[in-house]
């Protein structure tokens, strides 16, 4: 088995599981249905394509920098009838920062990594309005499990949140449940298909545990990024 970590991080993320309507609310750690989908739309996949080998990834995500949740009132105009469409509110993870990770098998995890380096279509953190701050690649853990991944990768949260938290000594993860395994919630973010004729997802089950923040210390803070420069022009 082997294990794809990847750094969600950006000035606004959005990742629901139970957004409706006019309101779009967000959960306070991305869910597996948007990493699946990021990952999903890197390898070029139709929202009709199968997903069922995806789903039998097991997935993790560790906060290492909660950020603070935002509300935003959104109006539009229909571009052909120019008719003002219902007032939406949006809510979104501002200055937020994260650790996601999927293990399974070591083939099907390389094709992902070369995805995520070179995607067909561009990765955003749950919304096309939310592009990552930075590169999300993180690379291939081939020699330990999930947790033992998230426990390792290096505190990617931002300079000046690690000086102001320099004494924080836990972190948080959040994981698939384990079969047999009683989960503390159920977030029905299991994706079973993307088809915008018919989303449907299913129930999973989310454990959450503390981890010391790694004794490898922090990340060097990834370059400017760019995410539209690996679109090529002809």
């Amino acid at each position: 088995m082997s294990v794809l970590l990847l750094r969600l991080a950006g000035p606004l993320q959005a990742w629901g599981s139970a957004a409706r309507f006019v309101r779009r609310t967000t959960e306070n750690a991305p869910t597996k249905s948007g990493v699946l989908g990021l990952l999903a739309a890197a390898e070029g996949r139709s929202r009709e394509a199968d997903l069922s080998d995806l789903g039998a990834l097991r997935y993790g995500v560790r906060i290492d920098q909660p950020g603070t949740r935002v509300r935003d009132f959104q109006t539009a105009h229909h571009f052909v009838t120019d008719k003002s469409m219902p007032l939406s509110e949006r809510f979104y993870l501002a200055d937020a920062v994260f650790v996601a990770a999927v293990e399974g098998d070591r083939d099907d995890v390389h094709r992902l990594y070369a995805a995520v380096q070179e995607p067909v279509y561009l990765p955003y953190l749950g919304r096309r309005s939310c592009p990552p701050a930075a590169p999300v690649d993180l690379g291939v853990r081939d020699d330990t499990d999930l947790v033992g991944a998230l426990e390792q990768a290096p505190w990617q949260a931002s300079p000046w949140y690690r000086a102001r938290k320099r004494t924080q000594a836990e972190l948080t993860l959040l994981l698939d449940s384990m079969p047999g395994e009683e989960p503390e919630l159920s977030l029905r973010d299991e994706p079973l298909s993307f088809d915008p004729r018919h989303r449907r997802y299913g129930l999973r089950g989310v454990t959450s545990r503390p981890v010391a923040v790694p004794a490898s210390g922090s990340a060097k803070q990834p370059p400017e990024h760019d995410p539209t420069s690996v679109l090529g022009t002809s």
